[in-house]
């Protein structure tokens, strides 16, 4: 396994990042309880979550999760080997159940929000507490181009978000903080509103990053390496599109869009296009297309976890087995071709 420093911190990540959203959903306990244990013995210790999941959300499985996971580390014990990942949600329709919808980084509401988390993950504090998603309305979830507000938005200062975080890292229940899904703009303001008043500074952004959406190079990678506040990548298989098993209209049993067939932001017909490129360009490299795609996102010097989610110890094994993959620059090049073929086909 590869290791690197989270950001400007001194905690130590493992580049492959073990993903849970579909532990309560897709996945039961006991098969959630395998996975932690398998990603630890390939020396993954960086587990991310929120108090959102499991995937799709919906109130009968808020927070079920972060109960399993907090299951797993009375039972076990090994809360020291892990850095641990949580994110307070963000408002919207789709979220009703969690705070009304209207969920705010306030003080009332991320004391709420994290204390919650805190007792179901059966921790007395998190290594990275992140915003999991705008409170305003800007581009993000698919939405590549941004559209100004019809009228004036009631939202929290980040600067009152960023006295209660720091606040709370001063009280030893966060080790750090981060941001996720979010703009250029909203980085640096973070960045800057920190700097200027002392605060407690980000060490990281949670957005999605794959072969089928890199908007993320555009504006972010330069503040990832200007500000070493360095990407945590989601989505790298988009939604296990990029495994290659949903083209020619396959439907894989208990497979994420077999279930949920709303989930399709990345099958359109240009992301199906290039997906069908990469998987080409794959195996004529004896490469299977998982391989090729996470082991490219791997390798992207402004990535500092890859998180990869899986619902069989099968899937768990490759993804994570991709951290050895090396791609000659013959395939670099080739991706960077189908990549001006088709640029950014799935944001």
């Amino acid at each position: 396994m590869i290791y690197n420093p989270l950001g400007h911190s001194d905690i130590k990540i493992s580049r492959i990042c073990l993903g849970t959203m579909t532990w309560g959903e897709q996945n039961t306990q006991q098969e959630a309880f395998a996975q932690m244990e398998m990603a630890l013995d390939y020396g993954v210790n960086f587990w991310d979550t929120a108090e959102l999941y499991a995937v799709p959300p919906r109130a009968e499985t808020y927070g079920a999760t972060e109960t399993i996971i907090g299951n797993w580390l009375n039972k076990s014990g090994r809360r020291d080997e892990i850095v641990l990942a949580s994110k307070i949600a963000g408002p919207g329709e789709f979220v009703r159940h969690i705070r009304g919808g209207s969920s705010r980084f306030n003080r009332e509401q991320i004391h709420q929000a994290l204390e919650g988390s805190l007792k179901r993950l059966q921790t007395d504090y998190l290594d990275l507490y992140q915003l999991h998603w705008p409170e305003r309305s800007t581009n993000y979830f698919g939405q590549l181009g941004f559209t100004p507000p019809s009228q004036p938005e009631d939202t929290t200062d980040f600067e009152e978000t960023l006295e209660v975080l720091s606040e709370l890292v001063k009280e030893g229940k966060i080790r750090q903080i981060g941001i996720s899904n979010e703009t250029p703009w909203a980085t640096m303001k973070y960045l800057q509103i920190a700097e200027a008043k002392g605060l407690q500074k980000i060490v990281s952004v949670q957005n999605p990053y794959s072969l089928l959406n890199r908007s993320y190079e555009v504006g972010m990678a330069e503040i990832a390496y200007q500000e070493n506040v360095q990407l945590l990548a989601y989505s790298p298989l988009g939604f296990g599109v990029l495994s290659g098993k949903y083209l020619n209209g396959q439907r894989p049993a208990n497979a994420r869009i077999t279930l949920y067939p709303h989930y399709d932001r990345y099958l359109n017909e240009n992301a199906v296009k290039a997906t069908q490129a990469y998987a080409d360009l794959a195996h004529d490299h004896n490469l299977s297309p998982t391989q090729l795609a996470l082991a490219f996102v791997n390798s992207r010097p402004f990535v500092a976890a890859n998180i990869i989610g899986a619902t069989t110890l099968e899937q768990l094994k490759e993804n994570i087995e991709s951290i050895d993959v090396t791609l000659s620059e013959t395939v670099l090049q080739e991706i960077e071709q189908i990549h001006s073929q088709y640029p950014i086909p799935a944001p």
